[in-house]
């Protein structure tokens, strides 16, 4: 009754909260500001709904040799106890001004970080690069130019670090499953699966390939709708769901987009991981959660409920 009222097919699940959403680690050590910091924004997909996957992603950081600060609302800011939001999901349905609002907050809340230099770091591709493209149609001024040229997606920053022989982490040979790579269609876009076959390739020994495929049908919100649902199904089975059939339950599923990972999992019935959750694993550090882990993304598992 709840999912018709919504406008939702009911023959979708919901993707569940996180009992436990993500707390930012409290640095007992406070210094200077250096050029080793990075800021990563943790969405609320992120937050609220897979805390293990911002977990790891503070994990790869930290070992990387950066000392990792956690967006937070700017002292002054008129809800402090709101988390920060990129407004996407208004500009997605045309409240402009609210999206404006939310973009303001998220560029308070960076002007210390815009004025130093620090990169910003984040895990979901809608999110980030609506920093890097949407709020710079929102009339926010200089600052949102200053920020399209500092943020970054996860696999980007660390793509980056390599290159300038920056970053501080060797890889073991890789152990586990060989991966298909389910590219996120915004970050397809902007060019950006460039930077995660590089970091990919980081890992000696790991096996990937990315799957030739549209739109998984997700796309947010649009593949629960009651009115979207078969245009969603029939999307996916274009070509991403028969790539992960034809590999079977041999080859883990790396998505790094929050509703990919989550119709990944409603119509094939597999966990997908984020390729910071796989970087942990490949580093031996504490990647969350079993369900954002490659090495159990090879089980099937049954669609949620």
């Amino acid at each position: 009754m709840l999912a018709r009222l919504l406008g939702l097919s009911a023959e979708r699940s919901l993707p569940l909260p996180s009992r436990a959403p993500f707390e930012a680690p409290r640095d007992p050590r406070p210094e200077a500001p250096g050029e080793r910091d990075v800021i990563l924004f943790v969405d609320t997909f992120a937050r609220d709904f897979e805390p293990q996957l911002a977990e790891a992603a503070v994990a790869v950081l930290s070992a990387a040799g950066y000392r990792v600060e956690i967006l937070a609302p700017a002292a002054g800011d008129p809800e402090p106890d709101r988390p920060l939001c990129c407004g996407r999901t208004y500009l997605s349905h045309g409240r402009i001004e609210e999206a404006r609002r939310e973009a303001a907050r998220m560029l308070s809340a960076l002007t210390p970080a815009l004025e130093r230099g620090t990169p910003i770091v984040g895990l979901e591709p809608s999110c980030i690069l609506s920093l890097r493209d949407d709020h710079l149609k929102l009339g926010l001024g200089p600052a949102s130019e200053a920020l399209a040229d500092q943020v970054y997606l996860f696999e980007e920053f660390i793509a980056r670090e390599s290159q300038r022989g920056s970053l501080q982490l060797e890889f073991p040979q890789w152990t586990g499953a060989p991966v298909l790579v389910h590219g996120h269609c915004h970050a397809k876009a902007v060019g950006a699966m460039k930077s995660l076959r590089k970091v990919l390739r980081l890992v000696p020994g790991l096996d990937f390939e990315l799957v030739e495929s549209s739109c998984c049908g997700m796309a947010g919100s649009f593949g629960l709708e009651r009115e979207n649902d078969g245009m969603s199904r029939r999307m996916a089975a274009l070509d991403l769901l028969p790539a992960i059939a034809q590999r079977g339950a041999g080859t883990a599923v790396l998505a790094n987009g929050f509703s990919c990972r989550h119709q990944i999992l409603d119509l094939a019935g597999r966990d997908s991981c984020h390729v910071a959750t796989l970087l942990a694993q490949a580093l031996g550090l504490p990647d969350g959660h079993t369900q954002d882990r490659a090495d159990v993304a090879v089980a099937p598992s049954a669609p949620s409920e």
